[in-house]
């Protein structure tokens, strides 16, 4: 199961929402279930409703969701992000869009830079040597919490125009210091971020990072960068790369259709040797099935799929004749 933003905790605090919807999915025979994007920060944010993992609160909270998810047979995971720029914005059910004042919540974000992602939104403080130092050491804290809490995995979420990304593409990265120029540059903040992180966790806990793998834009990150990108990871311990696209800027034009980002998949993991996983509108139990038999992929996440039926990989199990394993309790309807 992909991360997937449910805006809907307060103060960063998960609560019976996150429990029930995040167990439902692993009751329903996901094998490896991800957290929401959580921030490292309280600044790190997309929405004040977003879930947090700044403080031990926020491990005590979070402790039965993962207990109740390995109880279910399901590896309980944790996205850790910082949303950059793109922070401090109404959810998508207000009535309102764009920035949230800071009468209402809201606060001022930061990036690489002082360009706010479009207009509406909030208009960043380009982070200094300073901020960038409490970047790393936040998502180094906040991966021992996510093991504390009792996720037995964590992936870096740098992708989707949040700030890692920001500071990987040439469309938003404008710095002239040692954190922008060229792609060595650009990369440098996520490579201490992942270092930090693989530290923090020790040898045992699976590390993962979520890219774009494109910014579907002229002028901004592409496959060939993420292959380079990728390599990075790997030599840091990153274990699997987890690629999807887009998200930086609103001009991109995304052919979207099934499986549209699985190329990418499959090229990281043949030019650079590390294992991938493949998202993006896989819908169908022989798409999947395909996508990880074939090679172009280790591992299939579905998104919008897993919330319109919670029981689809127990479905596309039958339906490739493998044992769906229902649940016990749910025997006597199947």
């Amino acid at each position: 199961m992909s991360p997937m933003c449910q805006y809907s905790a307060s103060d960063g605090l998960p609560n019976h929402w996150h429990l029930v919807h995040l167990g439902s999915r692993a009751v329903g025979g996901a094998g490896l279930v991800f957290t929401e994007a959580t921030a490292v920060t309280p600044e790190g944010r997309i929405s004040p409703q977003d879930t947090g993992i700044w403080s031990d609160a926020h491990v005590d909270a979070w402790r039965p969701v993962a207990a109740f998810l390995a109880d279910q047979g399901a590896v309980p995971a944790m996205q850790l992000a910082h949303a950059g720029f793109k922070a401090s914005v109404y959810r998508p059910w207000s009535e309102r869009t764009g920035g949230v004042p800071d009468a209402e919540g809201g606060w001022t974000p930061v990036g690489p830079g002082t360009e706010p992602f479009t207009p509406g939104y909030r208009t960043p403080v380009a982070l200094d040597a300073s901020g960038i130092r409490s970047v790393v050491e936040a998502f180094a804290a906040a991966a021992e919490r996510a093991v504390a809490a009792g996720f037995q995995v964590v992936e870096v979420h740098a992708a989707h125009g949040y700030l890692l990304h920001e500071f990987l593409s040439p469309l938003s990265n404008h710095r002239t210091d040692s954190y922008g120029g060229d792609r060595a540059g650009r990369m440098r903040l996520t490579l201490e971020v992942v270092r930090a992180v693989r530290a923090a966790v020790g040898e045992d806990v699976p590390v993962l990072t979520r890219v774009s793998a494109t910014d579907w834009v002229e002028g901004g990150l592409t496959a060939d960068d993420t292959v380079v990108l990728a390599r990075e990871l790997a030599a840091l311990g990153v274990d699997l790369i987890d690629c999807s696209s887009g998200g930086l800027n609103p001009r991109g034009s995304i052919p979207v259709g099934p499986g549209y980002q699985v190329p990418f998949a499959a090229q990281v993991r043949r030019e650079a040797g590390v294992p991938t996983a493949a998202v993006g509108l896989i819908t169908e139990p022989e798409h999947a099935e395909e996508i990880v038999a074939s090679g172009q992929a280790d591992l299939v996440l579905l998104g919008r799929e897993l919330l319109r039926d919670p029981y689809w990989p127990r479905r596309a199990a039958a339906k490739l004749g493998a044992e769906p394993g229902w649940p016990a309790q749910y025997l006597r309807a199947v």
